[in-house]
């Protein structure tokens, strides 16, 4: 346990931008919106300032160079390179040098840099205050990969300049051609920079906090469509704990995920390519995993006069649902490969495409009997 003695020094220059920020935020932004006023530009402005830095953490520095789920041009990878040095969160480089960390020993108090277990405050902003990581600033070993990419090492070597340009030159030009310098470097500057940096730290805190976890226990991480409003999708924490590689996290066509739905508006533009999807029979078969846990746990802790033969027979609808997942997606990939390469005679097709049918209709009944089966375990919890 580190004492006041021992702890870490602190790093002044992030204490000193957290700080101002959030003090010209809270007070600067409100004392002249009373003494000047602000009229909707201002707002516009800053909105599409904000979007633009979430955007390019989540779609550039997250899921394309953190994770490599999906490649992109030249083009959009320069201005995700733009757009994150905006947000304030450091160079790509270092950004993902830090994040695969981070996914590589979640949790782990004294590797990973923002441990959700070492408290809110701590996970949120707390790491970045003190030189917690100093042994490794410079080694970069783990994102040899991006360092064959030119425009993250140019934004890289150009980081601090990038920073400085575009939080205040950008917003000063904006105002000298609108007429109210002062107004918008407070509302596109300053304000819109505290919104992006606490919304992406709700990530590395609430959502390894607050949620549900569908598809895994073994990490904190948590699904919360709460969160997933306010940091462009990626609430659906759980899910992309376990299936980090994906380009999507919220992966239902209802889960607010407008990264997932920009990546793919890419693609069709032909700027993204080679987009990475989890093996559907792969997500189903977590999320059977889970509630078996949690059935047999909660089984467990209550007295049943069939538990039993209740336990049984949840394992028994457990295994038939993932046999009957895996035998149903097996039959599908088979057909989407075979309509592809076009090669099958007409009886063949006929054959595979009944067999897919079949196998479809019996996964429906199934997935049925299975859900219905937990649903009346958890009236039998009530019912105790």
């Amino acid at each position: 346990m580190q004492t006041s003695k021992n702890k870490p020094r602190l790093i002044w220059l992030n204490i000193s931008v957290f700080s101002l920020t959030a003090l010209i935020s809270l007070i600067g932004v409100p004392l002249y919106g009373y003494l000047v006023g602000y009229d909707m530009w201002h707002w516009v402005i800053g909105a599409i300032a904000f979007i633009i830095c979430g955007i390019s953490i989540t779609a550039g520095y997250h899921r394309l160079w953190s994770h490599r789920a999906y490649e992109a041009n030249a083009f959009v990878r320069f201005l995700f390179a733009l757009g994150g040095a905006l947000a304030v969160q450091n160079s790509a480089l270092h950004w993902a040098s830090d994040h695969r960390i981070h996914h590589g020993h979640v949790d782990d108090n004294d590797k990973d840099p923002y441990s959700a277990k070492r408290g809110f405050w701590y996970s949120h902003i707390g790491w970045m205050l003190r030189e917690y990581q100093i042994h490794r600033y410079s080694d970069y070993s783990n994102v040899k990969d991006l360092q064959n990419d030119k425009i993250v090492m140019w934004q890289h070597r150009n980081y601090l300049w990038l920073t400085l340009s575009l939080n205040f030159g950008l917003p000063i030009l904006i105002g000298a051609l609108y007429g109210d310098i002062i107004g918008m470097l407070l509302i596109v500057g300053f304000l819109r920079l505290v919104l992006s940096h606490h919304t992406t730290f709700f990530i590395n805190s609430l959502a390894h906090m607050w949620g549900k976890q569908p598809y895994t226990d073994t990490n904190t991480a948590r699904d919360n469509g709460w969160l997933a409003f306010v940091t462009f999708g990626e609430g659906y924490h759980n899910f992309h704990h376990i299936f980090q590689n994906d380009y999507r996290n919220g992966i239902k066509w209802y889960h607010f995920d407008p990264t997932k739905w920009l990546i793919k508006g890419l693609s069709w533009l032909n700027m993204a390519r080679n987009l990475k999807r989890t093996d559907e029979v792969r997500i189903e078969k977590a999320r059977a995993a889970m509630l078996l846990k949690h059935h047999s746990e909660k089984l467990s802790r209550i007295h049943l006069p069939n538990k039993e033969e209740v336990l049984e027979k949840l394992k028994v609808e457990y295994e038939l649902y993932c046999e009957k997942l895996s035998d149903y997606y097996s039959a599908k990939r088979d057909w989407l490969l075979l309509q592809k390469q076009e090669l099958v005679k007409s009886v063949e097709q006929h054959e595979i495409m009944e067999k897919y049918h079949q196998l479809r209709e019996l996964l429906i009944e199934h997935k049925k009997q299975w859900h219905d089966f937990n649903r009346q375990l958890k009236l039998n919890y009530l019912a105790q």
